[in-house]
């Protein structure tokens, strides 16, 4: 079969690599979609995890089911998670799933950019597959586990009906995080992008709001629309300390400052404890998303109350990934890049 392989952001190859054989409860997807996620394009994320292979936003079709597979058989139309937790331990009793030793250390084999996947029994028995609906394509399946990932993460900001949420970057995470915040009652939605393209997008996703900070003040804008106070939730969709310190310009007492994208290992980030404190700000991260958030991404998908259309905005084949990696990487012209294998 052929795989991708990562040497760095600009050398992407397509090698030969032997297609995985299932055991006892495994599961063997030929893979249909596969997105690029903006943790594939981070190049200190990659070197962090030690494998030339990626990709986990994947769905297919169920090739071979191992002895003892009950719940699945072939031809089954599936998305597949790369990560369970295990449901048991001390982070799984305080719902801190993504904290997981377990979740750490399953994987699917060897990564989502290959034409076939082995799911292993762990993953298939802890939720880390999911039957496609007849109405969801394999495209939009393969977004289940990035909007999982806004959904988990919005969850933890307590968000209150009647909030104000800004939203800085408009690309596809932003975009989805506009289609939440709306679904858990926000009251007004700002979002803040320098891509006018994105802005138009915010607007058609639910955005009461829309602003260009390379024109316009943000701050200014958000008290001009927002009874002359800040945001009660900010989220920061980039991986970037200078959203992030820009961000807490913008929080209104007792506001909560999300941040969604990882930063790199090396940076650092300076706050006023004084301000936090007097103010009663809190800061909130979400890291990954677990079969619980995508299950219930399947089923408001299923229902048709997450817009999709749009957001994939460029497709691909497997021997054209580089070239897919390096426009989702500039980002200036995309929002969510996918690979198609057939």
């Amino acid at each position: 079969m052929k795989i991708a392989e990562y040497h760095s952001l600009n050398d992407i190859r397509v090698v030969d690599f032997l297609v995985p054989k299932i055991r006892k409860g495994d599961i063997l997807v030929k893979t249909k979609v596969c997105g690029i996620c903006g943790s594939d394009v981070l190049e200190w994320y990659r070197k962090m995890r030690k494998s030339l292979f990626f990709g986990h936003e994947v769905t297919g079709v169920i090739e071979k089911v191992g002895e003892g597979v009950e719940k699945f058989k072939e031809g089954d139309r599936v998305f597949i998670h790369h990560h369970v937790p295990c449901f048991n331990c001390h982070y799984c009793r305080r719902g801190k799933y993504t904290m997981c030793p377990t979740y750490h250390h399953t994987n699917f084999d060897p990564a989502g950019l290959a034409e076939f996947v082995r799911v292993p029994e762990l993953n298939v028995k802890n939720g880390g597959v999911i039957k496609l609906p007849n109405s969801v394509s394999f495209e939009d399946g393969s977004l289940f586990e990035p909007i999982g990932c806004c959904l988990k993460g919005l969850k933890n900001t307590n968000l209150h009906i009647g909030d104000t949420v800004l939203i800085i970057g408009a690309g596809f995470t932003g975009l989805v995080h506009v289609q939440l915040a709306r679904m858990m009652g926000a009251g007004l939605i700002v979002v803040s992008d320098f891509f006018d393209f994105k802005l138009k997008k915010a607007k058609m996703m639910g955005a009461d709001v829309v602003i260009n900070p390379g024109k316009e003040d943000v701050r200014e804008k958000l008290y001009e629309v927002n009874e002359g106070r800040g945001a009660d939730v900010v989220v920061v969709t980039p991986a970037s300390i200078r959203a992030i310190q820009e961000a807490m310009k913008y929080l209104d007492k007792g506001g909560r400052l999300y941040l969604f994208g990882p930063t790199s290992p090396d940076d650092y980030l300076s706050i006023l404890p004084y301000t936090f404190f007097f103010s009663e700000l809190s800061l909130t991260t979400s890291y990954s998303t677990t079969p619980i958030e995508t299950n219930a991404v399947c089923k408001l998908m299923k229902e048709g109350k997450i817009k999709t259309e749009g957001l994939i905005t460029h497709r691909f084949n497997l021997n054209e990934v580089q070239k897919a990696v390096g426009i989702a990487a500039k980002g200036d012209k995309s929002l969510k890049v996918i690979i198609n294998f057939e």
